[in-house]
């Protein structure tokens, strides 16, 4: 009896320990499922330099304006004293003069009346001052440019650009294309597009350097309303009541100052 019992009770122990040992097995074997093979070292990559991560960039397209004017016009004032001297703003005068017929035979003259008297002074006496009247986002039509002129007193003259006349004749205004030459043509100009005018005057003039300026500033106003674009100073800034006042008190010591040498 004995000796059955201590039989039983080692077939128990070995039955618990073969237990333990089961239970102890299988989380092991679950690891080496779940965790991969050491790879041998002769076998590993050469670590790399971990870098930061690096942000996206973002890169925006280039948004360019519908009508660029890159270049403004180089305008020549012919100077009969100096023939080689040049101003701020020159002109230069067509090859040849311009002909009526071709836009008579469009069945529309462009503006008429009599041809105003362009009397500049020599170069290193004179003085000029301009506004630019800018088109939106497209390009002032070539008939409308000329009718607005036209309405505002300009005729087509010297130098191939519109004059406005004082009442004496003599041109007091003027206005030159900001498209390249810088100049108009009788018989195309209903047929182009212009990015905008190049308003001037040259002083001194048939008008005091005041009355002069708001002559100029007057008629680009008047253009404006007309054509609808944007009025800028000579360097291409918005043309504020704050700069319109800074253009008068230069205008307005400049002539005091030439008053006092005088």
């Amino acid at each position: 009896m004995p000796q059955l019992r201590w039989t039983l009770l080692l077939i128990g122990v070995l039955f618990v320990a073969a237990l333990a040992w089961w239970e102890l097995r299988r989380p092991r074997q679950a690891r080496n499922t779940l965790e991969p093979r050491s790879v041998p070292p002769e076998l590993r990559p050469e670590p790399e330099d971990e870098e930061p991560p690096r942000e996206a960039v973002i890169t925006l397209p280039e948004i360019r304006a519908r009508i660029a004017i890159t270049e403004l016009p180089v305008l020549r004032i012919a100077d009969d004293s100096a023939p080689e001297a040049v101003s701020e703003v020159r002109v230069l005068p067509p090859a040849e003069p311009p002909v009526l017929a071709g836009a008579e035979a469009a069945g529309e003259a462009p503006a008429c009346g009599s041809e105003p008297i362009v009397e500049w002074p020599p170069e290193g006496t004179r003085k000029v001052v301009a506004l630019r009247l800018i088109a939106p986002s497209e390009r002032f039509a070539g008939r409308q440019v000329r009718q607005a002129l036209a309405a505002e007193g300009f005729v087509l003259g010297k130098y191939a650009i519109f004059h406005r006349p004082a009442a004496d004749g003599r041109a007091v205004v003027s206005a030159a294309s900001l498209t390249q030459p810088g100049t108009f043509d009788r018989d195309s100009i209903d047929r182009q597009r212009y990015g905008g005018l190049n308003l001037f005057a040259v002083l001194p003039g048939p008008l005091s350097p005041a009355k002069a300026f708001d002559e100029l500033l007057g008629t680009a106003r008047g253009l404006n309303e007309r054509l609808h674009g944007a009025l800028q100073d000579d360097h291409g800034e918005p043309l504020t009541p704050l700069r319109v006042a800074a253009i008068r008190e230069v205008l307005h010591s400049d002539s005091a100052a030439a008053a006092g040498h005088s």
